[in-house]
């Protein structure tokens, strides 16, 4: 695509582009270097790799910039067979390095301060700079059963979204719904979902076919006259218990919508599905007003369905502010909907927390 963000563009598809080998290549393994973080959340060796390319590769082109990502190296520091797995898995793009954009580092140590650089970043808008947020992978609990998961990569300027770059290495291109964790494409190419602030959301391959000219296609707007009667939902079910299920269920059944439509475990690829058109609408409350969303979960991400003409607020009705950290602790939960109707799905939530006893959820 020309236009602004063109060169950025083309980096951050062929860093995400190499970046699904790494996750492929692991998930062909039976050991895939699983660890538990202190939220335990797990954590491969994938995503550690995955993180040192795309922070070497993006850093390579725009060192100018900030970084976030959602690992850190303690744990290669530790761990010195952990440590050599990462880098021998790096080792493996070197062909990559010499045919695409992608860069790796030169020693274990340089990938570590790779990983560093964003497992350490903030992403205040109040320096001027740019920032990158990577998720190396998001669903690694679905990735470790061979189910779907998604590379995320965004820039932010001034704490807003200006591009977003999708890896989803199990959805087709021309994926109709309803899709979920287990949905994988029979091709094998997977798909890469973009956007560029002002430019709308485009889907295309993730794996190229020699010879072939890339096939981009860029997806319909939301009508601006969607009634409720419209919605179609994406959610997860019964995988994660952070989430009020119970309230989630009773706001889809006030909205009239009967099939539980999509269903993802990963943040990530909910607002791939929204930007793909396959849903319209997501509801999420935290079961405490504490619990608060990552940013690499949703930034960039969240552009691809505003870009067709939809709203993201909280349930409180607030814009969610990516400014603030790396928790996006100004926020409580998800309300995502068409323009039309945002304001109707935002009150149905809050009907539906007071009569549930739980407005205490609300701000």
């Amino acid at each position: 695509m020309d236009g602004p963000y063109s060169h950025e563009l083309q980096v951050a598809i062929r860093a995400v582009q190499s970046a699904a080998k790494i996750s492929q290549s692991v998930l062909s393994s039976d050991d895939k270097g699983t660890l538990e973080k202190d939220d335990l959340s797990p954590v491969t060796i994938a995503d550690f790799a995955i993180q040192a390319l795309l922070t070497t590769t993006i850093y390579g082109a725009f060192p100018a910039d900030n970084f976030v990502g959602e690992e850190s190296a303690a744990d290669l520091r530790a761990n010195p067979v952990l440590l050599r797995r990462v880098w021998e898995l790096l080792l493996r793009l070197k062909d990559d390095e010499e045919s695409s954009l992608c860069k790796l580092p030169q020693s274990p140590e340089q990938m570590c301060e790779a990983i560093d650089r964003c497992g350490f970043g903030e992403p205040g808008a109040g320096d001027g700079r740019r920032t990158w947020v990577f998720d190396p992978i998001d669903g690694t609990k679905t990735f470790v059963r061979r189910e779907a998961y998604a590379i995320n990569v965004a820039l932010l300027e001034g704490g807003k979204q200006v591009l977003s770059v999708v890896g989803c290495p199990t959805l087709p291109a021309d994926a109709n719904g309803p899709i979920d964790n287990a949905t994988v494409d029979p091709t094998g190419r997977g798909s890469i979902v973009f956007a560029v602030k002002g430019q709308g959301t485009h889907v295309r391959p993730l794996v190229e076919t020699p010879g072939e000219q890339v096939a981009v296609r860029k997806i319909e707007p939301l009508d601006a006259s969607v009634a409720l009667a419209d919605l179609r939902a994406v959610s997860c079910y019964d995988m994660l218990d952070s989430g009020v299920d119970d309230a989630h269920k009773a706001i889809m059944a006030r909205l009239g919508i009967a099939s539980k439509g999509c269903d993802f475990l990963a943040w990530v690829l909910r607002w791939v599905t929204l930007g793909l058109g396959l849903a319209n609408v997501t509801v999420w409350v935290y079961k405490k007003r504490e619990r608060v969303g990552k940013i690499w979960d949703h930034a960039g991400a969240m552009l691809l369905f505003e870009e067709l003409g939809g709203k993201i607020t909280d349930i409180d009705g607030k814009d969610i502010d990516l400014t603030v950290g790396r928790k996006l602790t100004e926020n409580h939960g998800f309300v995502a909907a068409p323009r039309s109707v945002h304001d109707q799905v935002l009150k149905t939530v809050h009907d539906v927390l007071h009569e549930q006893g739980k407005g205490h959820l609300l701000g």
